[in-house]
C-alpha cells in the first residue's frame, strides 16, 4: 500500500496534510475491511489516537482502547529514542481474551513501540493482533521490511509531521 506522502521540506522532513491523510486512512479502511473488521482498535497515544478513531468511525467500531507506548524522549523533531519503548498504564487495554484487535500508531520509525504493543495486546488475551499506521519512515528499516506492520497508509522518508502535531507554520 505504498503511496506518496504530502510536501518534504528540504530538510527531509515530511508534513501530511489533513486532505492526505483522508486519503491514508480511507486506503487503510479498505484493506482491513477486506481481511474483515477487527472487534477492537487500540490506539497507541498519543499520534495513534486521531486515525485510530478516525478509523472506528469508518470500520463502525466502538470498542477503541488506548495505551501510552512511548519510544522518544520528547515531542522535538528528529527526538532521540529511548533504549526500549515505554508502556505507561498497559492495564489501560483490559481484558482483550479472544479478541481480534487492531493497534494503530501514526508512524512506525524502528517498529519497536508496535512490537511492544503487539505483545502488551496478546499479554492481555488477544487471539489476532494486527497493526496500522500512516506512515512507514523507510530510513529505520534499511535493509530488512517492516514485517510488524499490517497496514501502511504511506512509506516515507524521514521524520513525518501529522496535522494534529500543530506545526501549520511549516505546511505549503
Amino acid at each position: 500500500m505504498a503511496t506518496s506522502t504530502g510536501t518534504v521540506a528540504p530538510s527531509g522532513i515530511t508534513h501530511l496534510m489533513w486532505p492526505r491523510m483522508e486519503e491514508l486512512v480511507s486506503r487503510i479502511a479498505e484493506a482491513i475491511q477486506e481481511d474483515g473488521a477487527p472487534q477492537t482498535l487500540v490506539a497507541v497515544l498519543r499520534g495513534g489516537a486521531v486515525p485510530a478513531v478516525w478509523l472506528s468511525h469508518k470500520l463502525r467500531l466502538r470498542d477503541v482502547r488506548a495505551v501510552e507506548v512511548t519510544h522518544t524522549v520528547d515531542d522535538s523533531t528528529n527526538a532521540a529514542k529511548t533504549a526500549q519503548p515505554v508502556a505507561v498504564n498497559p492495564a489501560s487495554l483490559g481484558d482483550l481474551t479472544g479478541r481480534d484487535v487492531l493497534i494503530v500508531d501514526d508512524v512506525a520509525g524502528t517498529g519497536h513501540t508496535l512490537s511492544a504493543t503487539v505483545r502488551l495486546a496478546a499479554d492481555a488475551g488477544a487471539n489476532r493482533v494486527r497493526t496500522a499506521v500512516c506512515a512507514v519512515n523507510e530510513d529505520n528499516w534499511t535493509g530488512r521490511s517492516p514485517a510488524a506492520v499490517t497496514y501502511i497508509g504511506a512509506i516515507t522518508r524521514g521524520w513525518v509531521i501529522f496535522p494534529w502535531e500543530g506545526h501549520d507554520e511549516h505546511e505549503h
